[in-house]
């Protein structure tokens, strides 16, 4: 438990003492995001705030999980190391991303196929190593490996897994579109998971995960890394995660979810981002194949806005709808401990 602790706490501090300075420096380099032109009209003042504010969030969970295993008995465990590397290449490809927009001053990076591509060979490599390394369970998993326990196959499992990252990476930066609204959803996701990776730690026998507290770890990090980050990113943000934020928490949303046998239950834990990410492929499809939209603009947290909401409504109400959510995962994971242990 301390060194959960200890992990969030340094990441907290590094976030929220780091990110003003890392403000001040690229103010100094004119490096600000540009808005996208079919965005609603009240996002103009938004011009030329600093992003790629994801570089803290990055370093300070990663600093984090490392200071989680100074003077503690935890040992780096291949799960742990293997979700932090993951969370680090996310973060890289998405600094990519960022720094090739700011270049170009408009708002967009890397082209779509590259980034996609970009995406599928992190996902590749992550599922690779997460079988034939870590060697976690190949069986499609809700709340543990034996539930509901359909063997998928080491190649079943692989793509299955690809999808998922690829899929969530992207979802959750779909949802990066408001003041704080990507970093505020996540917190309440890796705070569920940090608990769930201590419980399972607690509960090895039942679960037969052994890295669990390790990537527990991880998990912590990241809450404290997103909470000092969001201290500056919440509205009015004074600097962005940008890609390099959204793409290496979604990343590791579901690289953590996948080695914790959590599979399914990430669509619950994640629903927030679940949604906003429907709502993009309902819009594309509905326009494609019948000619109209859904809504008025895609993410959905776009077309609340263009029906006239404040930015802070839709915010402060997208993450009580995240909170309940990861709340209901939370719930789900504890309702089924209770029928594995009999007590219910």
């Amino acid at each position: 438990m301390l060194s959960l602790m200890e992990s969030g706490g340094v990441a907290f501090l590094i976030a929220i003492f780091a990110t003003p300075l890392f403000i001040r420096f690229l103010h100094r380099r004119r490096m600000g995001q540009r808005i996208r032109e079919d965005g609603p009209e009240s996002h103009r003042v938004k011009e030329g705030t600093p992003t790629m504010g994801g570089v803290v969030i990055v370093g300070a969970a990663l600093l984090g999980y490392l200071m989680g295993h100074v003077g503690t008995a935890i040992t780096f465990t291949r799960a742990g190391t293997l979700a932090a590397g993951t969370l680090l290449v996310a973060g890289l490809l998405g600094f990519a991303d960022d720094f090739l927009g700011i270049r170009n001053e408009r708002n967009l990076g890397l082209n779509k196929r590259g980034k996609l591509a970009g995406q599928f060979v992190i996902a590749i490599v992550f599922a690779l190593l997460a079988v034939y390394w870590v060697h976690t369970s190949t069986t499609l998993s809700f709340t543990r490996s034996t539930f509901p326990g359909w063997q998928l196959g080491a190649v079943g499992w692989i793509v299955f897994a690809v999808f998922v990252v690829v899929a969530t990476s992207n979802a959750v930066n779909f949802t990066d579109g408001l003041d704080g609204l990507a970093a505020g959803s996540s917190t309440f996701c890796f705070a569920v998971l940090s608990i769930i990776g201590y419980w399972q730690f607690r509960h090895l026998p039942l679960y037969h995960i052994p890295p669990a507290l390790d990537l527990g770890l991880v998990a912590v990090a990241l809450v404290g890394a997103c909470l000092g980050f969001l201290w500056w990113n919440a509205a009015p943000a004074r600097i962005f995660m940008g890609d390099t934020g959204s793409l290496a928490i979604g990343t590791t949303l579901a690289v953590l979810c996948l080695l914790m046998n959590l599979d399914l239950l990430l669509l619950i834990i994640g629903g927030l981002f679940v949604v906003e990410a429907a709502s993009v492929v309902i819009q594309i499809i509905s326009f494609r194949v019948f000619g109209r939209r859904v809504f008025r603009i895609a993410p959905i947290h776009h077309h609340f806005e263009m029906k006239g909401w404040p930015e802070t409504t839709v915010i402060i109400r997208f993450w009580i709808l995240a909170g309940l959510l990861a709340a209901l995962g939370l719930g789900i994971f504890y309702g089924d401990f209770i029928k594995l242990k009999g007590l219910g």
